[in-house]
């Protein structure tokens, strides 16, 4: 019988179950990890869950870079071969693999072990794989919200040797090459959500495109989406254009927020089509309007309308060197070159910009109509205009003719009045 030290001997070079997956290369920060390289099993193989911004960002492998000069190459319009695996030891780098050779040559993902170990059921049950770029060379330097996925495999991750299709138009990289990684979030049937990260220097090949990507935003469900009672597409909503991939059910930095039972894919439900992402060479909109400004930063949803500009500074009223008379009925003294603002109006001024809102209690001495000649009524617009008070609108009227008539109508209804009391009182 086996005594419990040579039991953990024994186990230190037999590799662990392998239940998920990984993007193998030399160029990946982490190749040569293993469950004792740090004091919790951060294998590449690990999925991301509930953990701190270090711990998921570039699966805390920083501090395990590549050899200088790997590179994992990006042939402009033609077809990057990647190896997906629960072990490395099924993969063509099984030399460096702590269990040695497992399998290979194969082209299954999890050698020897169901389907679930890649959390899926079959072809019709998979979220897809996207590879995402940044063209800095200084890993430091980069940010969640650099990355842009620019190749989409929907079959990921079902064979071991899983094929991207790179854009035609994508450019050369910087001196010292990319910044590249593999993201994943499988399916809510076959398994616990997680996400999985692996990063990797990449060198984009045969370029001859000179277009830079545009600065990615967030993707946007607008698919149809029955599990989760979607039933028709709303185009409207996609993001189109350059897309960051999913930080997902982590601590901190996520951008996806969505429950354990809505993961989101690399699919089509989030404008993510099977295949090179061409649409990266542009700037991204929805529903054809930019994600950003010039500047780079997000402007405001198409449905916000802007916000009013402040209203214009108070000023005097601009006066002759005499005082203006006293108003009469209401109205503001007469002004010879323009209306007085007025001092007391705290809402925003119009959109336009233009001058303060009119008074209508007071109106501009400008808008008076000129004097009614005596011979004839004014007209009832300018009446009405001259005496907004409704109770203005009684007063008698300014000429005697008028009075006249006024006052022999009155006196002869009076003696009707007085005629029909007598009349009353004799019955």
């Amino acid at each position: 019988m086996l005594s419990s030290t040579a039991l953990v001997a024994v186990a230190a070079f037999v590799p662990l179950v392998a239940s998920h997956a990984a993007f193998w290369t030399p160029a990946m920060w982490g190749f040569n990890v293993t469950a004792q390289s740090y004091d919790y099993d951060n294998r590449p193989v690990v999925p991301l869950q509930d953990m701190t911004y270090q711990q998921w960002w570039f699966h805390n492998h920083l501090d395990h870079p590549p050899n200088p000069g790997d590179f994992f190459e990006l042939p402009a319009g033609g077809v990057a071969h990647s190896q997906i695996s629960c072990d490395k030891g099924s993969t063509s780098y099984f030399a460096s693999s702590p269990g040695g050779k497992a399998g290979y040559p194969t082209n299954d993902v999890c050698v020897g072990q169901p389907m679930s170990a890649y959390h899926t059921n079959g072809l019709n049950d998979l979220g897809g794989c996207g590879l995402g770029i940044v063209y800095k060379s200084d890993v430091n330097q980069v940010q969640p919200e650099d990355f842009t996925i620019f190749s989409v495999n929907a079959t990921c991750p079902f064979y071991l040797n899983t094929d991207f299709s790179i854009p035609p138009a994508l450019p050369a990289c910087p001196e010292g090459g990319c910044i590249c990684a593999f993201f994943w979030i499988h399916k809510p049937d076959s398994g616990q959500e997680q996400m999985y990260m692996n990063g990797f220097r990449c060198q984009v090949t045969g370029a001859s495109g000179t277009t830079p990507i545009g600065k990615p935003a967030l993707p946007r469900r607008c698919g149809a989406d029955p599990a989760n009672g979607v039933a028709n597409a709303t185009p409207s909503n996609c993001t189109v254009g350059p897309k960051q991939p999913f930080y997902w059910l982590q601590k901190e930095r996520n951008n996806m927020f969505e429950g354990v039972y809505s993961p989101p894919l690399y699919a089509d439900d989030l404008y993510f089509h099977d295949g090179a992402q061409n649409d990266i060479f542009q700037p991204a909109t929805v529903n054809g309007v930019a994600v950003y400004s010039d500047q780079g930063a997000s402007t405001p949803p198409p449905s916000t309308p802007p916000p009013p500009p402040p209203p214009p500074p108070s000023e005097p009223a601009p006066s002759n060197d005499a005082p203006a008379p006293p108003p009469k009925n209401d109205a503001p003294a007469p002004n010879n070159d323009a209306p007085a603002p007025n001092n007391n109006n705290n809402s925003p001024g119009p959109q336009n910009n233009s001058a303060a809102p009119v008074n209508n209690d007071s109106p501009p001495a400008a808008q008076n109509p000129p004097p009614t000649p005596a011979n004839q009524p004014p007209p009832a617009n300018t009446f009405a205009a001259s005496n907004p008070d409704p109770t203005a609108a009684t007063q008698a009227p300014s000429t005697t003719k008028q009075c006249k008539s006024t006052k022999r109508k009155r006196n002869v209804n009076a003696a009707r009045h007085v005629k029909r009391r007598l009349s009353h009182d004799l019955h």
